[in-house]
């Protein structure tokens, strides 16, 4: 790095990927990953051959055929447990724009900096809340009334689908 701007893209990046990056793929996988039917995380048989009776058994009855390629019970249980630990939050979780002490400086311009990022982080969480109840919005408030949350910026503990937590746990 040969200036400041360089610094402050590449802090920009690392920081975007240890935090918001990284709350988008990790705690939107259970709403969309934890029910097997929706991402089978193994298939037991290969996809028939023409010719076949597996493949005339496919043609005839394509569920039951899919039903029959699921992981056992225990596997899928086992995945759906993995999916859900990685999308949960735990209760003591700090979230991006915010500090578990208080005292972590006392020079007035990074805590003023911080403070004006706290704002940004408020009014895009905001925003977002505001464009879920926007009914002309139809990828948003579709017939399923399923809210985007993923970078909404803050959360409870448990599994909630959202909250960029201050840095990555695993």
């Amino acid at each position: 790095m040969q200036t400041f701007e360089e610094l402050i893209e590449t802090c920009t990046i690392i920081i975007w990927t240890a935090s918001a990056l990284h709350a988008a793929i990790n705690f939107g996988q259970y709403p969309y990953g934890g029910y097997p039917p929706n991402r089978p995380a193994l298939s037991s048989k290969f996809v028939p051959e023409k010719g076949t009776p597996e493949y005339d058994e496919l043609l005839a009855n394509p569920d039951k055929t899919y039903l029959k390629t699921f992981t056992s019970k225990f596997k899928a249980v086992l995945g759906i447990s993995l999916v859900e630990i990685l999308s949960r939050h735990s209760t003591d979780e700090v979230y991006l724009g915010q500090r578990d002490t208080e005292n972590w400086t006392s020079d007035g311009e990074p805590l003023e900096a911080f403070a004006k990022f706290g704002k940004k982080l408020e009014d895009i969480e905001e925003r977002i809340m505001r464009m879920n109840n926007d009914e002309k919005l139809r990828n948003r408030y579709g017939p399923v009334k399923m809210p985007y949350t993923l970078l909404v910026p803050t959360s409870k503990g448990g599994l909630t689908g959202r909250g960029i937590p201050n840095s990555v746990s695993i």
